[in-house]
């Protein structure tokens, strides 16, 4: 089967940074689903992994995390799909990734493709869309009111790949003002587009910003980005006895500001779950089937911005550029292997 993978850590710009293989065909494990790949999108995820994790001398590591697909075999104890199935998946961290025609996955890590949706559109969805719920939902509680704040979530990076689908969500599930940031027109439209009541420049004080909308101090902030950058400001801005929730991989985070506050601090890893093979591993799954039926519903939309193209090395390569620039809006898309 065709796939991009690589053999040494380099700079996106090395000829061999990400390269057109070719590979057997995977057999699918007792729980694993066998999925002939037809979309996968790019994470930020790809290109850290990509510089950081080389494969054993001689063998090849093939990245990729979202995909959308037809089931094409199953193994024996699989109980929830068929062969003919569409799905929609974000995988877990170590099995060989989406880039490639061909993917086994763990079938409590999979829902049913939204019927709505398109290949390039579905697969624009899985990892952020379940990274987005169980921070706000599973981490920072966000139904359950923190006393006394404003009723407003703070979402920094609003127009990113999480920040897209975390607005979405927090606007039509939830009561609360959605406040998301943003820097360029491009993007502060963006972040209008995917719901925020309000969006703020993040090169500017978010602190006084968000004062100046005179909403009150939200009781949640969910940092997607530059956290580190923004650390003293939100720890200014949240409530007190507020949650506070991170995604990103600053080198230190001084969490001392906010203990004065009585404000949690929450982690959020989305293969957490597959990684440690949790007993409640299968709500993965739960949340990307209910994601399904809200897109099915026309409450939430797909947060793809752009296909780049069929799935190869060299279109890879500019979605990792892309990325490792800071400035993509939504999600990077690859459709196809083509002829």
């Amino acid at each position: 089967m065709r796939a991009v993978g690589y053999q040494h850590s380099r700079p996106i710009e090395a000829d061999d940074s990400l390269v057109d293989i070719t590979l057997d065909r995977p057999t699918p494990g007792p729980r694993d689903l066998l999925v002939a790949v037809r979309a996968v999108s790019v994470n930020p995820v790809d290109t850290k992994l990509r510089v950081r994790q080389e494969p054993e001398p001689g063998q090849w590591r093939v990245l990729g995390w979202d995909a959308s697909g037809v089931v094409t075999a199953v193994g024996p104890d699989v109980s929830g799909f068929k062969p003919g199935d569409e799905v929609y998946y974000s995988g877990a961290m170590m099995p060989p990734g989406s880039n490639a025609e061909f993917q086994c996955v763990d079938e409590r890590l999979v829902a049913l493709k939204p019927k709505s949706l398109n290949w390039a559109q579905a697969a624009a969805l899985p990892l952020t869309a379940v990274t987005a719920w169980e921070m706000l939902f599973d981490r920072l509680d966000l139904k359950t009111t923190v006393p006394g704040a404003a009723s407003a979530v703070l979402i920094v990076g609003g127009a990113g790949g999480v920040g897209s689908i975390a607005i979405q969500l927090a606007r039509h599930l939830t009561d609360l003002t959605v406040i998301g940031t943003a820097s360029r027109p491009e993007t502060t439209a963006w972040t209008r587009d995917m719901g925020a009541h309000h969006v703020i420049d993040h090169r500017t004080s978010i602190a006084r910003s968000v004062k100046d909308l005179g909403l009150g101090a939200p009781g949640v902030v969910f940092s997607t980005t530059h956290t580190d950058v923004h650390l003293a400001d939100i720890a200014d801005l949240i409530a007190p006895q507020g949650r506070f929730g991170v995604i990103d991989d600053p080198a230190t985070l001084d969490i001392n500001p906010f203990k004065r506050k009585s404000a949690s601090v929450h982690w959020e890893f989305m293969f957490t779950r597959s990684l440690f093979q949790t007993p409640d591993m299968g709500r993965q799954g739960e949340i990307l089937a209910d994601v399904a039926r809200l897109v099915d519903e026309g409450v939430l939309k797909t947060t793809l911005s752009d296909v780049l193209g069929p799935i190869n090395a060299a279109n890879l390569k500019e979605a990792h550029r892309r990325l490792e620039s800071s400035t993509v809006r939504g999600k990077l898309v690859l459709e196809g292997f083509g002829a």
